[in-house]
């Protein structure tokens, strides 16, 4: 079996942890596929010469890899989706991180998480993504997102407005710091901050999340994905911020911008004991007062 590995960094905390998976995948006859920058890494802090395959763009993932590997946070989980994209590799995360929503099998249960992956008794979570298409074609072809997009001021302090539409209907006049457009994986990211809801990842929905608005009965918004939603921005500025899973650029003003759900779904490998509503029930720390 190739797999693809991916990881952001390596530092004294994670270098174990990489170690251990090298060690298990080799172990397991698996062939890894390390992303360049990764292998440079391990070769020169972590002194593991692997001399394995490597990939450096989503277009790599067309030839033959079975899985691949987010080991990080969820940053680096989203990072690894850019790279998968409309390839239909399914996806696991090993938080060597803090929170983990994403990349949410801790590295103390790697070995477990991996024997299960060989044994394949998991199953596959479906998760949708966004679509975005700006006048200037911004993001180019990394126009995807599996948490959400965002608009929002950039050089002031100013409040923004935010006009949007749904299907060219429109809705609202967002006058806030900005306005988040995000999946049902996207809830329980930059929404759930602003008060948003969490959504369980198998719902047909995008959630209009504003950002500190103004008038404090605007609330956020449950829409069907089926439904384009559009936007653009007006305020004293000429330029603001639009962000893709944190990517970002500069918007002008005026500028519209649309989104859509994309046309493929990202494969999320899932055990039986470590569902959606475990991981929310124990990252949100439910059930934590012993009166429930």
């Amino acid at each position: 079996m190739r797999i693809a590995v991916y990881g952001k960094k390596i530092t004294k905390q994670n270098t174990p942890v990489f170690k251990q998976f090298l060690a298990l995948i080799a172990q397991y006859g698996w062939k890894p596929v390390l992303e360049a920058e990764l292998q440079e890494q391990l070769e020169k802090k972590a002194g593991l010469a692997i001399g394995a395959e490597t990939f450096s763009s989503s277009s790599d993932f067309k030839s033959g890899i079975d899985v691949a590997f987010s080991i990080g946070g969820d940053g680096t989980f989203l990072k690894t989706v850019s790279f998968i994209r409309d390839s239909g590799v399914p996806i696991l995360g090993i938080n060597t991180g803090r929170l983990g929503f994403l990349a949410n099998v801790g590295s103390e249960f790697l070995e477990e998480a991996l024997d299960l992956v060989l044994k394949k008794e998991f199953e596959y979570q479906k998760r949708s993504l966004l679509r975005v298409e700006t006048e200037r074609k911004l993001f180019g072809d990394e126009n995807v997102a599996l948490n959400e997009l965002t608009v929002h001021k950039k050089d002031t302090s100013s409040m923004i407005t935010v006009h949007a539409y749904l299907e060219d209907k429109y809705l609202n006049s967002y006058w806030a710091d900005g306005l988040i457009v995000s999946t049902p994986t996207g809830s329980t990211a930059y929404s759930l901050s602003c008060g948003g809801p969490i959504i369980t990842p198998g719902c047909q929905v995008h959630i209009l999340t504003p950002i500190a608005p103004h008038n404090l009965n605007v609330r956020p918004m449950v829409v069907p994905d089926k439904m384009p939603v559009r936007l653009m921005v007006e305020g004293r500025e000429r330029n603001y911020l639009i962000s893709l899973d944190g990517q970002s650029k500069s918007l002008k003003r005026g500028e519209e911008v649309v989104i859509h759900k994309a046309d493929y779904m990202i494969n999320v490998i899932k055990f039986e004991d470590n569902n959606f509503l475990d991981t929310i029930r124990n990252k949100m720390l439910w059930g934590i007062d012993r009166r429930n």
